[in-house]
């Protein structure tokens, strides 16, 4: 935040690094400064990967569109936005207190915030999930394959977030990392 307001290019930057540089990123990553920001993100995030989605199942490119011959993807529509936005919101808080355990198991930080601000520049992964989402319309293998890829990704942001950000030990979150990934 600057000056009170969001600062949306620092948010693209921040989004950059997280996906190219997350080490670096998340051990400068600020743990404190309320939870406006990372709602804001997560809303973002949640807006458009519900944009996405909905420019899919109105191309009828997802694995629902395939599904009945279509039936079902015409469905998804405008509500892929709101349930992506209210999906983010109720995400980000949920899952900075799975977050919270999950370094608490790894002796890391247990300040909620904290937590809630790595679960918010995690969920970067969302539009990217719901831009390559399509795949699963092509092929329902392929696209699985790809979400598989996607959420290993995931993992090891989820890693080095624990380790640079929230201080967790490093042979215990490998090990929750690998546990999570199988």
């Amino acid at each position: 935040m600057a000056d009170g307001g969001f600062d949306f290019q620092k948010f693209i930057e921040d989004s950059k690094a997280t996906l190219m540089a997350p080490k670096e990123y998340f051990a400068a990553m600020p743990k404190e400064g309320g939870f406006v920001e990372p709602l804001i993100k997560a809303v973002i995030y949640g807006l458009l990967a519900g944009i996405i989605t909905f420019i899919w199942s109105t191309l009828k490119l997802t694995a629902a569109a395939g599904a009945l011959g279509g039936m079902i993807g015409g469905g998804v529509g405008v509500m892929a936005i709101i349930g992506a936005l209210i999906g983010a919101v109720i995400g980000l808080f949920i899952g900075g207190v799975i977050m919270l355990l999950v370094s608490a198991i790894c002796g890391g930080n247990t300040n909620y915030e904290a937590n809630v601000r790595v679960v918010a520049s995690l969920m970067v992964l969302s539009p990217i999930n719901a831009l390559l989402s399509f795949t699963g319309g092509i092929n329902l293998w392929l696209g699985g394959i790809i979400g598989l890829l996607v959420s290993l990704y995931g993992i090891y942001l989820m890693y080095n977030a624990l380790i640079s950000a929230l201080g967790a030990k490093e042979g215990t979150s490998k090990v929750i990392s690998i546990i999570l990934a199988i």
